[in-house]
């Protein structure tokens, strides 16, 4: 290795979630930006920002951006309700989804998404490709990502406030929680997801989920061992034992979804006439200053 060369790591991004984030940081004051013409740009202007944020503060070599594409999902044909509860996104925020991916190609940040999949699964995948060779972090608000913490996976969850984070690597998320990585996932099969809209075991919540999977390691751990378990907890089991499997199904992040990246292709280096065009376009210039683009 070369003296100081800058130690290799690529950062994958969860759009959405930085682009919803975003837009009701904003939105919720009753203020939305608007380019002269009229067109929404709060939730771009507060998705460089919070990017921008974490790329500074965490220093990767290599940049991805992930989204989900819309459309059904596979995961939509399993479980017909699946995410059945989600509102339609705000009318502002609507043109704002591929005008932020414009951004980002000017930025020359790679979008990535695959149809039928989610961008969760477009982040395992990748994550487990490039952990091979290099550090990876996911950048989130989203805590069902956390079932990606590995040996060279740290996954970096947002929080209320700007700039500030908190990053899970299997030591810090089993300090916090008592769980390694692929047991986030039988807590939610056991206690379900009211935001994806699926129920898991009906009467569990999540301090029973916990519980159980401490003790009995995971759900095939605690099936094996139901006879040692409450009968009332048992009761609930036996009832919903197929929807238990299909939410484990749901839960658990696809890492072989049909998404590939090359190396070459996703280092983060600025063009400045490029990202300044683009900024001047969308009546933003001050975020030059912040990138420290030249205008």
């Amino acid at each position: 290795m070369i003296p100081n060369e800058k130690r290799q790591s690529v950062m994958l991004v969860d759009g959405m979630a930085l682009l919803f984030r975003a837009y009701y940081a904003t939105a919720a004051n009753g203020y939305i930006r608007r380019t002269k013409s009229g067109i929404p740009t709060n939730a771009i202007y507060g998705f460089i920002r919070y990017f921008w944020d974490a790329v500074q503060q965490f220093d990767p070599s290599h940049v991805i951006c992930c989204w989900d594409l819309g459309g059904s999902t596979f995961r939509g044909e399993q479980f017909a309700a699946y995410k059945g509860n989600r509102p339609e996104a705000p009318e502002d925020l609507v043109p704002q989804f591929s005008l932020i991916r414009d951004v980002m190609d000017s930025m020359g940040v790679p979008n990535i998404g695959a149809e039928g999949y989610e961008a969760d699964d477009c982040i395992g995948t990748l994550a487990s490709r490039f952990s091979r060779e290099m550090d990876v972090m996911v950048l989130s608000g989203d805590h069902d990502l956390l079932q990606l913490v590995g040996d060279r996976t740290t996954v970096i969850i947002m929080k209320k406030g700007h700039g500030n984070y908190k990053v899970y690597t299997p030591e810090s998320l089993f300090e916090e929680k008592q769980l390694h990585p692929r047991q986030i996932i039988d807590v939610k099969a056991l206690m379900g997801d009211a935001s994806d809209n699926y129920p898991g075991v009906r009467g569990i919540g999540e301090k029973t989920a916990h519980k159980l999977v401490q003790e009995y390691g995971s759900v095939d751990g605690i099936l094996d061992h139901l006879d040692e378990v409450s009968k009332s907890i048992r009761a609930k089991i036996e009832t919903d034992l197929d929807m238990l499997h299909l939410s484990r199904k749901l839960a658990e992040i696809h890492c072989g979804a049909p998404v590939a990246c090359e190396l070459e292709h996703c280092e983060l280096s600025l063009d400045g006439k490029t990202v300044a065009d683009k900024f001047e376009e969308l009546e933003m210039k001050s975020l030059c200053h912040l990138l420290g683009v030249v205008v």
